[in-house]
Order: C-alpha cells, then structure tokens, then sequence
C-alpha cells in the first residue's frame, strides 16, 4: 500500500509541478484578491459571513475559511493557494484509493483501486477543479464527499470487531465531514443517500437492514442538510446565474444536460478539447440531441435494473447521476457544461472501465497473474496519455490572456469569453484589440453588462472619458446591482469633480456591498471634498476597519485629510498611525508638517528629529527641520 500510495502522489505532483507560479484567473479576483472577508480569520463571523453578489464563495462558508487560513499564512500570493488545491487533491485521490481498496477484496481490490486512483488524479478533466484556484469548491467538496464515505466504510468495519472507541471516532469523522462538505458545495447534498446506498450494497444487504442496523448515523447524518438548507435560502440566486433568479425554466436547461452527460463521458475516454469557458448552449429542437437522450435514458434504465439484478453496478450508476444531479436539474443561464462538474463522477465512470477491462482480458489471458500484468501495462499508458495531457493542458492557465486566447478560439460564440479576453488583452495593453472583442461580445449579446462594463473601463483609461461613462450607466440598466460598474464610475465622477454623482455611486456600492473597503474609502474621500468632514471621516475609518487598523491606514487617511486642508482631523489620524509604528519615519515626518502647519513649531521639531533619527539619510525631514529651527 505504501508504493500505491506514494505513485499516486508522485504522479499527481509530476502533473501539478508547473502551476504553483500561475496567477488568479476570472473569479479568483471576487473571492480572493477582492474578497475582504478572508482578511479577518479571527473575528466573528469573520470568513463565516461570505461575500454576495455572485461570488464562487457566497454561502460556501467553509471553501470561504479554506481560503482565509490561505491569506493568513502567506496573503495573496497564488502560490500558496495552489498548493493547497493541489494538496487537497491529492488527499482526495488517496482515499479513493482506501474506499476502493477496503471496497474490493484481496490483490484484485489492490490493482484496481490502485489504477482508478491514479488515472483520476492524472485525469486532465480534474485540471480546472484543481489549477482554477476558486474552484476548489468541486475539490474540498469532492475530498469532503470521499472522506464522508471512507469514515463510514471504517466506522462498519470496526463495528464487526471488539471495542467500540475506533468505531465512535469513524462514525464522528464521516458526520463531520459531510457537514464540512455541505458547508463547501452544494453538491454534496446527495453524500447521505449515496452512503445509505453504499451500505445497502456492500455492507447491509438490504435498505432496511442498512437503516435498522445504523439509524443513529443515518439520523446524524441526514441532519446536515438543515445547515446546507440554510445556507441554500440565504445565498440566493448566486448573482442571478442560477435557481430562480436565473430567468431560465427546468423545460429550457434540462434539454441541455442530456449533451452535457454526453459529452462528460466522451472527455473521459478522449479528453480533448477542453474549454474553460462553455457558456450557454440551448436547445432549440429534439431533435439536436436525441443521440444524448436516448444515451442518458439507456443508462438511467441500466441503473435501475442493475440496483436489483447486480448492485454493484447499479451503485456506481446511483453515483454518478446523483453527483451530476444538482448541477444539471438546478437551472442556470451562465453555463449550461463546466468540467469541474465531473470531478467527483469521473471516479464511478473510471471504475466501470476498469471493470470492463478486466473482463475483457479475462477472454485473451486465463492466469490471473498475466491479466494484471496485462492490465498494469495498459493502465501504466492510460496514465501516461492522460498525465502528459494534463501537463499539457496546464500550461494555458499561465495567464488570463492565454486561458481566454484558448477559450475563444474554442467557443468564438461564447461572448462571456470575449469579454474576458478582451479585458486580459487590456490588461496587456492592447488596447484596440480590447476594444474589438468587446464590441463582438456585444454583437453576440447586447444586454451583457460586464461587456459593456469592461468597455467603459478601457475607454476611460484610454482617455476617452465620457464614451467609458456611457458604457458604465449601460451596464448599470441592465444589471442595477452592480458594484463594480458603479465603483469605477464613481472614480470617474469623482475625477471630474461631479462630486454629487460620485458619492451617488459610492453610495449604492457601499449598501451593495459593506464589507467592500474600497468602496468606503471612495464615498470617504468624495464626502470630504465635499466638505462632508464627518460623513467622510466616518466612511474611512469604515474602511480602516474592514482593511484591520494600520499605521499604513491611518497614515494614508491622516496624508488625505491634509492634503485637503483639514489639518485638525488629519492630526487626529496621523497621532494614530505614530502609536501603532513609532518607528516609521515618514508618518513622524508627516505628523510634524501638520504640527507645523497648526502653528506648533517645538512638537514639530521633535518630530522631525525623530524622523531623522530613525533615517538619517532623510532629505525630507532634513529640510523641514531646519525651515522650522527658522521660524522665529
């Protein structure tokens, strides 16, 4: 078990190696780099109380924790975040391995749970689930999951067997779990019953036998879909994408999903290609997939007549389609087919084709001995296929330019990807090419709020100033809640000296989002130029709260404040930012002009003396001591 064990995390380190220097990409940004609830680990709720407005960790409270203890060990750094995914993985491909292995008697469980294992971890359909850091969602839900069922595999055993501590302890890990796991995804809802039906088929023998035997557990168990509810109630429609809120029927995007299964299990034997970014893809007639319903029916009905006549079988059907469920009955207008979506029922599809192998080499070689020889060689290749793949498919999450150059190429028609290409070329400074895509994810989609929000950034960074509002106030009427846009025109406004509008702005992105610092620093500093000295202050010590109270903080509101002339505030907070660093020069520096300027010229002598103390090499400080020692 030690060899299985360490290829499988060779293998899946050898795949993972390159990503660790590979920047966020798309929604990294909203639940990371712009998320300021990670920044709070200890203060309740803390990461408990998750971001809105459509961000990946709007109530997923422990993928939102698994993300703060990433920022408080290292801040935003990718590298750290990747490596957690990539560990987290890992884990999540070893105790497939333990569930398959303890699943599958003697050296037959061995090899297969050790070639299921290793092909999953490998797979290249796991990559976004493991290289796109914010969908570490699929996979601490996925290990969660694994864990549930693995907890509960040890928690039977031991009940079969003297002493009941070891047993308690499995029973207690497995509930945890799942509730860690509801608390991550909302995928997991289907963990009890897939457990239920685990013990029904390998443990029990019967439903009934299963339910009378643990309804303890079971009782523990279901009652982690009370919180998972919760958190479903209260995180709403996920920024409009999904549920209700979507504007999208059962009847339109459940036709859908026949080809998205379709295409799930082509990837699986032939991962090519892969696309980051779908977007939407509706059913207009039957007819378009009546090759995937007919394929999905027929595989719903095996299922059926498996979980009677050979159980086994029939679990791992159970598996997959309960795992695919919530995804593909809860209607969305964002994506219609993700991968990430597979990364857990990829393992039932791998164990049906190892299964199917075995037998295949039962007609060719009788001695058990060649036939897993045989099958190593054939799953050793299998690996390598999909390893170097994997590898390969890697390299595009490199940069957003290059993950949205890939995806556009795939999906011209998808304007979601235009529109983020458009922004990466941006960012590269190409601007015109921006521009262009923009305007052809505009032409694909004219209501598409986050084109025409991305179009009025690079337009007013161009330059081009009032064309950037027009494009701001159109992504506002289609979609009024919207903070980004209004942020961004708020700084415009804000730019331009239409105060009044700015602080409008600033206004609705503060009640859109409390917890989004920037945003109050942006009403702060409109309020005070305003000549709102109090409702500017207050907005900015808002801020300073969100962001954790800093001598950096108080420093850069205490140089704000002065330099709008407001010395006797500016005072206020610059005596602050010196209490919490009195050995940082230029806040000693900038507290001394303020002294100075308020007409108290010894305080502000010591402060400059102090400064020059601390650097002595301070042209600042210098000159302005010996301009104060001047004054009469």
């Amino acid at each position: 078990m030690p060899f299985a064990a360490g290829l499988i995390v060779l293998a899946g380190l050898a795949v993972y190696a390159q990503i660790g220097s590979d920047p966020f990409v798309f929604d990294d940004d909203a639940s990371i780099a712009l998320n300021p609830t990670i920044r709070h680990l200890w203060r309740w709720p803390g990461a408990l109380a998750t971001p809105g407005l459509g961000a990946t960790v709007q109530g997923r409270p422990i993928l939102n924790l698994s993300f703060a203890l990433n920022y408080a060990a290292g801040g935003t750094h990718p590298a750290g975040y990747h490596a957690v995914n990539v560990a987290i993985h890992l884990l999540a491909g070893l105790t497939l391995f333990g569930i398959v292995r303890r699943t599958v008697a003697g050296r037959r469980g061995e090899w297969l749970a050790l070639a299921v294992s290793l092909l999953w971890v490998v797979h290249p359909l796991q990559t976004e689930s493991v290289t796109y850091v914010v969908q570490r969602a699929e996979s601490l839900m996925g290990l969660c999951y694994l864990f549930t069922l693995y907890g509960f595999i040890r928690f039977a055993a031991a009940g079969q067997s003297p002493g009941r501590g070891g047993r308690a302890v499995w029973a207690g890990l497995s509930v945890l779990a799942c509730l860690l796991g509801m608390g991550t995804k909302e995928v997991m809802v289907s963990a009890p019953v897939i457990v239920l039906a685990y013990d029904r088929t390998f443990v029990a023998g019967s439903w009934a036998a299963a339910g009378r035997q643990r309804w303890r557990y079971y009782m523990a168990l279901m009652a982690t879909w009370v919180p998972l509810a919760w958190l479903v109630l209260h995180a709403g429609d996920r920024g409009g994408t999904s549920g209700a809120g979507s504007g999208v029927t059962i009847w339109q995007y459940g036709p859908t999903q026949f080809a998205a299964v379709a295409h799930y299990l082509r990837l699986t034997v032939w991962p090519w290609p892969l696309i980051f970014d779908y977007g939407a893809q509706w059913v207009t007639s039957i007819g378009a997939v009546l090759g995937p319903v007919l394929l999905v029916l027929a595989l719903v009905g095996a299922t059926i007549g498996a979980l009677a006549r050979r159980p086994a079988l029939g679990f791992l059907g159970l598996a997959f389609f309960a795992l695919l469920a919530p995804t593909s009955l809860v209607p969305g207008n964002r994506q219609t087919l993700a991968e990430h979506r597979m990364y857990l029922p990829l393992a039932p599809v791998l164990i049906v084709l190892a299964l199917a192998a075995e037998q295949l080499a039962r007609r060719f070689v009788r001695h058990p001995a060649g036939r897993r020889q045989l099958l190593g060689v054939v799953a050793a290749a299998a690996a390598l296929i999909f390893g170097w793949r994997a590898v390969d498919r890697n390299k595009v999450y490199a940069s957003s330019l290059a993950l949205y150059r890939d995806t556009t190429a795939r999906r011209p028609e998808n304007p979601y990807a235009r529109s983020n290409y458009g922004y990466a070329l941006g960012q590269a400074g190409q601007t015109e090419a921006a521009i262009a895509q923009f305007q052809a994810a505009l032409q694909l989609k004219p209501d598409l709020a986050n084109a025409h929000y991305n179009l009025g950034l690079i337009l007013s960074r161009s330059g081009r100033v009032e064309e950037g509002i027009a494009e701001y106030e159109r992504a506002i009427r289609i979609q009024p809640a919207y903070p980004e846009a209004l942020y961004n025109l708020g700084i415009v406004m804000a730019g331009q000296h239409r105060l009044p509008e700015a602080i409008a702005c600033f206004a609705q992105v503060v009640r859109l989002q409390p917890a989004f610092a920037d945003g109050h620093i942006g009403l702060g500093n409109a309020l005070v130029q305003s000549g709102r000295l109090t409702e500017g202050v207050h907005q900015l010590e808002e801020s300073l709260l969100l962001t954790g109270d800093s001598a950096g903080g108080r420093h850069a509101l205490g140089r704000m404040l002065a330099g709008a002339g407001l010395m006797p505030a500016a005072l206020l907070q610059l005596e602050a930012a010196v209490r919490l660093d009195p050995r940082d020069p230029a806040v000693q520096l900038d507290l001394g002009n303020a002294l100075l300027a308020l007409g108290r010229t010894p305080e502000a002598i010591a402060r400059y003396e102090t400064a020059l103390s601390l650097r002595p090499d301070y042209p600042e400080a210098r000159h302005n001591l010996s301009y104060a020692r001047a004054l009469p």
